[in-house]
């Protein structure tokens, strides 16, 4: 493959703007659009960041040589299955006030971690990971587009994205894709970051994604939870008669997306290629799952019938809930095994003013300088993060699944790419993981490493236990001590 500079100016093509609203159309048929360059004012150029570090490193992401799954052990009346999700908060956390006292099973929760008291049973609270190929380029995008992946990105403006290795779920998701309607469930609350920002020569599409199908292919995330409520619905109420009206929806629309692809730049023809090959890899799972001879799919717990949620959640905190509630539903129904989910993009300045005592923007005031207000508004926050993650894990234990639970069978990872908002270190990540993964995981611990351990040896470890076993990632030097159960 040709090598591209590091920094270039993307091709664009002055293309007529499109409407956020455009839809294919053909043969009675419509298909709603992915996010596009052509759909914005202003793709490049829009500076919003007030920080960033100019040098960029670059980093291969070893190949991970993944063994059988064993996640087809698993149907109804069998074995649970594993699930794994990953929910990333940006900007950080009070480094202070994170890191347990104690260690092993030993160990005493610290404040911003305390609402989890009565789920301690169950989680692994990890120190001193570290996620090494992120250390360098910029204060954000470096660390959260490379966060599952733990590889460099490719520094660029614009089009051609390269994260320089497959993402860990995404790993997990190719050994459990045939066992479900979906092979994974990426949502989010804010939409795809647009235009570069110049203090650090990054395009924001980075900061907005942390699974990545391919080095290449970032995974658009979902932001509307009514929408991800009919997608759930619709894959877990899979009829043969309806199937077959789905499985050529690309072909009736095909023409009109090639007449559109002709009037779009460079980077939206790829967007819109890649958008137009997953549609057809879901006609193709339909087609197989309600195919003669096949077995078909059935899901493992009725659908919720409450109906779909409001179009216009009213806070934030309603949208963050319902989209936890989204992924527990798909985890529960065996929709998917593997979803991620996204409190924020990088440099979210999303308002925290609904929580008591804090008055403004979340980056702003994770940039704290050490004044004593600032942390004091940036732990609150911290503290409403791990309270949502808490509310998800109590809604997969209450979710029962013959004598155990579906977070007993679960492995849900919260993270931050960073461990200190005004520093941008990689360095000693906070880092949870709750749930056992069917026994798989020895819980109930704050396991220290050395300094500078390897956080790719827990994406080993996680694999290991979700059923995907490899000899390598990224940088990895093999499992994590003390995770895996014996």
């Amino acid at each position: 493959m040709k090598n591209i500079p590091s920094v270039r100016q993307p091709s664009v093509r002055r293309a007529k703007k499109l409407s956020r609203r455009t839809i294919l159309r053909g043969a009675g048929a419509s298909l709603a659009l992915p996010w596009l360059e052509a759909m914005t004012p202003s793709p490049l150029l829009a500076a919003e960041s007030t920080e960033g570090e100019s040098k960029q490193g670059e980093s291969k992401q070893g190949e991970s040589r993944q063994g059988e799954s064993r996640q087809g052990e698993s149907r109804q009346g069998e074995s649970a299955p594993v699930r794994l999700g990953v929910l990333f908060m940006p900007n950080g956390v009070h480094q202070h006030l994170w890191t347990p006292d104690g260690e092993g099973k030993k160990f005493e929760l610290s404040s911003t971690l305390a609402s989890l008291e009565d789920l301690k049973s169950e989680l692994l609270v990890l120190t001193n990971l570290w996620n090494r190929a992120s250390r360098s380029g910029d204060g954000h995008y470096v660390k959260t587009a490379g966060f599952l992946t733990c590889t460099t990105i490719r520094k660029t403006l614009g089009y051609d994205l390269n994260a320089n290795g497959t993402s860990m779920d995404q790993l997990a998701a190719r050994v459990a894709e045939k066992e479900t309607p979906l092979p994974s469930l990426e949502l989010g609350v804010a939409p795809v970051g647009t235009g570069v920002d110049t203090n650090v020569g990054y395009t924001r599409v980075y900061g907005s994604h942390i699974s990545w199908k391919d080095p290449t292919r970032p995974l658009a995330k979902e932001i509307q939870p009514h929408l991800v409520y009919s997608r759930l619905y619709r894959a877990a109420n899979v009829q043969a008669t309806s199937a077959k009206k789905d499985k050529r929806l690309l072909d009736r629309v095909l023409a009109d997306a090639q007449r559109l692809q002709r009037k779009l730049g460079r980077g939206d023809q790829r967007r819109l290629d890649e958008y137009l090959q997953a549609v057809r890899s879901i006609e193709e799972r339909l087609e197989r799952t309600t195919s003669p001879g096949q077995s078909a799919w059935k899901p493992r717990a009725g659908f919720p019938e409450s109906g779909s949620p409001n179009e216009r959640p009213r806070s934030h905190e309603e949208r963050v809930r319902l989209m936890l509630d989204m992924i527990a539903i798909a985890f529960q129904t065996d929709v998917t095994r593997v979803s991620t989910f996204m409190f924020g993009r990088s440099v979210s300045n999303e308002s925290f003013s609904f929580l008591d005592g804090v008055k403004g923007g979340h980056h702003s005031i994770s940039h704290h300088e050490n004044k004593k207000d600032k942390l004091r508004q940036y732990a609150a926050i911290n503290r409403w993060h791990i309270e949502q993650y808490g509310y998800f894990l109590r809604k997969l234990k209450g979710m029962k699944e013959g004598d155990s639970n579906v977070l007993d069978n679960s492995m849900i990872l919260f993270g931050s790419g960073i461990r200190d908002g005004n520093a941008h270190d990689p360095r000693n990540l906070p880092l949870v993981v709750a749930g056992r993964a069917g026994g798989r995981l020895a819980s109930g611990q704050h396991l220290v490493y050395d300094k500078n351990t390897p956080l790719a040896n827990l994406y080993v470890s996680m694999l290991e236990a979700f059923g995907a076993p490899g000899e390598r990632f990224a940088d990895s030097t093999g499992a994590l001590r003390g995770v895996l159960s014996s």
